[in-house]
């Protein structure tokens, strides 16, 4: 039988991880990273499992491959602490890592929530993600934000999507807005990207005629007319934050 590992990285994680760590009881083993949480998340990992190893931030992609190097499977799943397994998918995971040998990782869709509702629409769905890989064949590439898994071999795509339980609140987004939109600024000055008039003044609309209208927003009501406004909002505030940089730069 094929044994698994799952890779988690945590900080301040209460209101999510229990669930998270519920849906992934059936593995061989869990490992969880953790960033000093001081809130009831530790208390939390007594209930299961897990291996936890307290360590400094190093990144969303040193934490995740910091928590990858310590499993001891040939298999990882890459859960972030707001994602959860369904049945059907861990029935589907386990069939296919038995039954096919030749490949070397899985993309796996998320159902995608925003405000306890599942957004199919966006183009939040299905958002495939590699998720599930060979050890030996992947890693998560060195970005400062919306970090992927970069593998060498063969990939396949599975059914069941994970549940991904993100931005419970207007509060949540614009919080981690805040923090997402520094880190993007600051990637893209790392590539040498300039400041541009032209990026602020259009790619915000552009952002929410995308989401809205191109990827069918205005189906899901009123929340869909919201979530393409943060998004064209969170557009704006990246590329401002880009010219900050800059300015500072210059100083």
């Amino acid at each position: 039988m094929v044994r698994i590992s799952v890779a988690i990285i945590t900080q301040n994680e209460e209101r999510n991880i229990r669930e998270c760590l519920e849906s992934v009881r059936w593995a061989d083993e869990i490992v969880v990273v953790d960033n000093g949480s001081t809130d009831e998340t530790h208390q939390i990992f007594q209930d299961f499992p897990a291996r936890v190893y307290l360590e400094e931030w190093k990144g969303f992609s040193g934490q995740k491959n910091s928590a990858i190097e310590k499993t001891r499977n040939e298999w990882v799943l890459s859960l972030d602490a707001d994602e959860r397994v369904s049945p059907e998918l861990r029935q589907e995971i386990e069939l296919n890592l038995e039954g096919d040998p030749s490949t070397d990782g899985y993309y796996i869709a998320r159902k995608n929530f925003f405000l306890g509702r599942w957004i199919k629409h966006c183009g939040w769905y299905p958002d495939y993600n590699l998720r599930l890989f060979r050890k030996s064949r992947g890693r998560f590439g060195e970005r400062a934000v919306h970090e992927r898994v970069e593998l060498q071999g063969n990939v396949r795509y599975l059914k069941n999507p994970l549940i991904h339980q993100t931005y419970r609140s207007l509060s949540d987004f614009l919080g981690r807005m805040d923090r997402y939109s520094t880190l993007a600024a600051q990637e893209m000055q790392n590539e040498g990207r300039r400041y541009r008039l032209f990026d602020a003044f259009f790619r915000p609309p552009f952002t929410f005629l995308q989401m809205y209208v191109l990827r069918g927003g205005f189906l899901e009501g009123y929340v869909g007319f919201l979530l393409s406004m943060l998004y064209a909002f969170y557009t704006l505030v990246k590329y401002s934050r880009l010219r900050e940089f800059q300015e500072k730069e210059n100083l």
